[in-house]
């Protein structure tokens, strides 16, 4: 269902049967993880004009794991690590399963 790099490939599904009878499969709620539990790998300060998916490139390698620096940042909102020019970020090492 989902791609190999997606924050939601190790979580589980489940069922919900409709007063219809039809059944829905759904992908559970997906809890951040604690950030002290990831290794930190860099650390970087945001420039004006930044955007998380370019540092995602440029520390990690793929545009799309944006949401592994939202982790190690207890970040839900991605444009809330890049608003505001100064701030540092934590880049965490990739972990296995997650």
């Amino acid at each position: 269902m989902f791609e190999n790099n997606s924050r939601y490939i190790n979580i589980p599904t489940a069922t919900l049967k409709l007063s219809d009878g039809r059944q829905v499969v759904y992908v559970r709620r997906r809890f951040l993880p604690a950030p002290e539990t990831i290794p930190t790998l860099a650390e970087v300060i945001v420039n004006d004009g930044d955007r998380l998916d370019v540092i995602a490139y440029r520390t990690l390698g793929d545009p799309e794991q944006f949401w592994r620096i939202c982790d190690s940042n207890s970040v839900m909102d991605p444009d809330e690590l890049t608003a505001s020019p100064g701030f540092r970020i934590r880049i965490g090492f990739p972990q296995p399963g997650q």
